[in-house]
């Protein structure tokens, strides 16, 4: 079992629910490659599809911010860490937060234009203003991740899990909606599907825009299940694309099952509010971000 240790196997264990000796065999068998040891289990059938990459040790804020112009709007979320929670709780740190969020309005949340960006009422860039509060409060803090939603018609909603303070918490989502429909019914829309989007966790807003490589992992894996059946290879595609269904309405926002109301696909819900709001819909697009969402967790931390 060399190179595979105790605290890497509580983590794959932690991952999958698969048995302790099981997750060692795993490990052992890929040379100690968690992601692989994960596929590995689940070729077994001793764990289910590892969606999100494990535990976390990053505490912070993740704040939104939405900005209406014109007949669109423009929204963002951004990812400020700091090393503990005592420090997020921290009313300076709020402050800071929700400024730096503002100040990623104006790059439509462009990470790399906003860490140059001068900062909100000051003088200083972004990096260099939080450079200079590391100083004031005394704890390590960093702008880990930026991301927005710019929709020329129509509107950007916002939801935050686990609210901290004003428009910051622990999940932050935006959704664009592109319609030229009445405003507060695409409002209304749009926090609800920011809702389903921060309890269901998609992984892309279409079948098209799920990542390749993604794809590709989770067709391999269904496939190695399916060839333990013992079935001929033509009977394996089909089954692979069977399962491959099943895969899009777990993790593809459009196909999922809406949260609200647990029968109507998240696609035909959004189908249906046309004649609420008097025009056609259409998604943008949608951004979530999870505070310290694949930041490994140290041994120190537990």
């Amino acid at each position: 079992m060399a190179g595979v240790t105790a605290a890497m196997v509580k983590e794959l264990r932690d991952k999958t629910g698969a048995g302790m000796m099981d997750c060692k065999a795993a490990l052992t068998e890929t040379g100690a490659d968690m992601e692989a040891a994960v596929d590995w289990l689940r070729k077994k059938g001793l764990a289910k599809a590892a969606k999100k990459a494990g535990r976390t040790a990053a505490q912070g804020l993740v704040a939104v911010a939405v900005e209406e112009g014109g007949k669109g709007a423009t929204g963002v979320v951004v990812e400020v860490n700091s090393e503990t929670d005592f420090v997020a709780r921290n009313e300076v740190f709020q402050k800071m937060v929700g400024d730096v969020a503002q100040t990623a309005l104006g790059v439509g949340g462009d990470y790399e234009k906003l860490r140059t960006e001068t900062f909100a009422g000051g003088a200083k860039s972004v990096d260099e203003h939080i450079a200079e509060m590391v100083g004031q409060i005394g704890e390590n803090m960093a702008l880990r991740r930026a991301a927005g939603i710019v929709v020329d018609e129509g509107v950007v909603a916002s939801y935050v899990h686990g609210q901290v303070t004003e428009g910051a918490g622990k999940i932050g989502v935006i959704v664009g909606l592109k319609s030229s429909g009445d405003k507060a019914a695409l409002k209304t829309l749009g926090k609800q599907i920011a809702m389903h989007v921060a309890a269901a966790r998609p992984l892309s807003a279409r079948v098209e825009d799920l990542d390749s490589a993604v794809l590709e992992r989770e067709r391999n894996v269904l496939a190695d299940q399916a060839r333990a059946s013992g079935k001929p290879e033509n009977i394996i595609e089909k089954m692979v694309e069977g399962r491959l269904r099943k895969f899009y309405e777990e993790s593809v926002l459009l196909e999922q099952v809406f949260v609200i109301d647990s029968e109507t696909k998240v696609g035909k819900v959004i189908e249906n509010a046309a004649k609420e709001a008097g025009a056609p819909i259409a998604l943008v697009g949608f951004v979530r971000l999870e505070l310290g969402e694949g930041v490994e967790k140290s041994e120190e931390d537990d």
